[in-house]
């Protein structure tokens, strides 16, 4: 028997490895992505026929419509937030958490474990807590600070805050997790010879542990503001996007309009203009931001 040509041998690996993924990418990814952008042309409800056909109307009615433009800025709020108070928080422990301390591990597994938790278990755990009378308003009293309560989920001038404070306990523990491998993979014999030149500890911080943590950092930033873009989980179940809609973000409105409201057509508009925002967003982080980290893995 001939042996197989190697050109030809190496189209037949390619497909067999390949082709299962390239067809579950079209089935699961490009079909529905296109579909999305089909029914968004027309006034759908999701059942029977389709309606009217009217173009690109459903697009201009949710970018014009307030409670949408406010549910972006909901949304980059969120994002700026966590960049703001999240980044510099987790970089905090991460470097705490990466020094020789007593019951290091254990506290490192205090830290992860909200992020084990599903988004369901955290939203009913925190409705707990937060709930008038709960746990959060009894420690406040007992602590002499009873004037700080609040209606945390229904003052619409706090909910967003507060269920930043939520957010901010479920995912900080994969930012710092993720910052810990970045300063595992410090050689320390850099730290050693910063500290012979006469560096102090701040000094070799900011002037050479940080930089060398840049490219974790720019990651964490990418997986943040994508995270904080499709924000929904947490927010439909603690509050619906209220109180009159003061919690609304992309995701929920999407939801809202596209199944309790059997607006499919124009929840697909919704679900196409999310989709457009973060794919530019990805590109643009790409081309600017991470371009330098990927250029030695490529090529």
């Amino acid at each position: 028997m001939s042996a197989v040509p190697s050109g030809l041998r190496r189209k037949l690996e390619l497909s067999l490895f390949l082709g299962p993924a390239l067809l579950l990418f079209i089935g699961f990814v490009l079909v529905p992505m296109g579909l999305a952008v089909y029914y968004s042309l027309y006034d759908w409800t999701g059942f029977g026929s389709l309606g009217e056909f009217t173009g690109f109307q459903n697009y201009l009615d949710a970018l014009t419509g307030s409670v949408f433009q406010n549910a972006v800025w909901h949304n980059v709020l969120i994002a700026v937030l966590s960049l703001v108070v999240q980044l510099p928080l987790s970089i905090a422990l991460a470097l705490l958490l990466n020094r020789k301390l007593r019951g290091r591990a254990f506290l490192r597994v205090i830290v992860f474990a909200p992020y084990v938790l599903s988004e369901a278990i955290t939203a009913v755990i925190w409705l707990l807590i937060l709930q008038p009378g709960g746990f959060a308003d009894q420690v406040l009293g007992a602590a002499g600070l009873g004037g700080l309560v609040r209606q945390w989920l229904a003052d619409p001038d706090l909910v967003l805050f507060t269920l930043f404070v939520v957010i901010t306990w479920k995912y900080i523990g994969f930012g710092i997790i993720l910052l810990l491998a970045g300063l595992q993979g410090i050689p320390a014999e850099i730290r050693e010879a910063a500290a012979l030149d006469g560096a102090s500890a701040w000094q070799t911080t900011r002037h050479v542990v940080l930089p060398l943590l840049g490219p974790t950092m720019r990651i964490w930033i990418f997986l943040s503001v994508i995270g904080s873009l499709q924000l929904f989980d947490l927010v439909w179940i603690m509050t619906l996007g209220g109180p009159a809609n003061a919690s609304t973000t992309m995701a929920t409105y999407l939801i809202d309009h596209g199944f309790k409201r059997y607006e499919f057509g124009f929840g697909s508009a919704v679900a196409v203009i999310l989709f457009v925002i973060c794919f530019t967003f990805a590109l643009l982080y790409q081309r600017f931001a991470l371009r330098r980290d990927t250029q030695g893995a490529v090529g």
